[in-house]
């Protein structure tokens, strides 16, 4: 379930490479970050065996859309898109949290309000609630951002009082996340769909705070269709969704949630074709546009000379 930590490729003036979870991060002349998306999935921080075809393009370009569409609300890091599965941008230096804002009671908050634990973050929740239900304002419940393992919750508190994040520095965070937020939700509406929750990162450059990594894909985010949502909350029924919570659905159901000595259940050819179907309908819901599948022939190759392409001009 590891993931080699050799880079794939090595371009002009790169100075250092870190593999995370899904994405390959390669620093060039401490200026610009080359991310590939690979086709890597994670659950539970967890790197599952096999790759989805088409998955690290998904991921690639709806995080270009949106970033392209939130630009007004917050600077982003990113300079362009020379590939379908590569963004070139600003090296920052990042935050050590990760942002998390719920509109809904839905994964890892919803497991933790079943289990009595109403309080999340620092972030008290009123009684009553059933798992997907609306909150009644959408809440920050922050995690570190680790680079092994699991990232933890954290409160607004403990970030400022360990001096993560400055206290003035954190508010404009959580005005930034709330705008975003909005803003996405705005965007699912128009296409049909809820955005329940999800998480934005940001980093430090030029003395500016910066929006990073990727927004509102599947793998940051979860959708609920928005027609017949409140008939299944009345009827308690499972919502209808557009993101990764089904493949940790089916982990769970196969005895799997990241803890030691379980294992992570066969992902047969039809889970994997299963899995990429679902990613490129998202995709194509959300974004509106029809999805076209990059070959996956000698995409190395390909990958290479875009990036080499892209760099030239911007080394030049």
């Amino acid at each position: 379930m590891s993931h080699s930590k050799t880079a794939t490729f090595h371009f002009p003036m790169q100075l250092g490479f870190y593999s995370g979870k899904v994405r390959d991060v390669y620093n060039i002349n401490n200026k610009y970050l080359v991310m590939h998306a690979s086709d890597r999935i994670s659950a539970f921080d967890v790197i599952l065996p096999r790759p989805i075809p088409y998955k690290g393009q998904v991921l690639n370009q709806i995080a270009a859309h949106f970033l392209e569409a939130t630009k007004d609300i917050v600077p982003n890091w990113v300079l362009s898109v020379p590939d379908p599965c590569v963004t070139i941008g600003i090296r920052c230096e990042t935050y050590p949290v990760e942002m998390v804002v719920r509109g809904y009671l839905a994964g890892h908050a919803a497991r933790e309000y079943k289990a009595g634990r109403k309080t999340i973050c620092g972030v008290t929740l009123p009684d009553g609630l059933n798992e997907n239900d609306k909150l009644p304002h959408p809440i920050i419940t922050p995690t570190t951002k680790a680079h092994e393992g699991h990232d933890e919750d954290i409160s607004r508190e403990d970030i400022i009082a360990k001096g993560l994040v400055t206290e003035v520095e954190y508010k404009q965070l959580e005005e930034y996340t709330l705008a975003l937020y909005k803003k996405g939700q705005e965007m699912a509406a128009e296409k049909g769909l809820i955005l329940v929750d999800t998480k934005y990162e940001f980093g430090k450059a030029d003395g500016k705070i910066i929006l990073i990594d990727e927004i509102h894909t599947p793998d940051s985010s979860r959708y609920f269709y928005a027609e017949g949502y409140e008939e299944r909350q009345q009827n308690k029924q499972e919502q209808k969704q557009l993101s990764k919570e089904f493949v940790r659905q089916w982990l769970i159901e196969n005895g799997f949630q990241g803890k030691e000595g379980q294992i992570v259940p066969e992902m047969t050819d039809v889970k994997i074709v299963e899995i990429s179907e679902r990613y490129i309908e998202l995709f194509e819901k959300i974004t509106g546009m029809k999805f076209e599948k990059t070959s996956l022939e000698n995409s190395n190759e390909r990958i290479e000379k875009n990036v080499n392409h892209a760099l030239a001009t911007l080394l030049s």
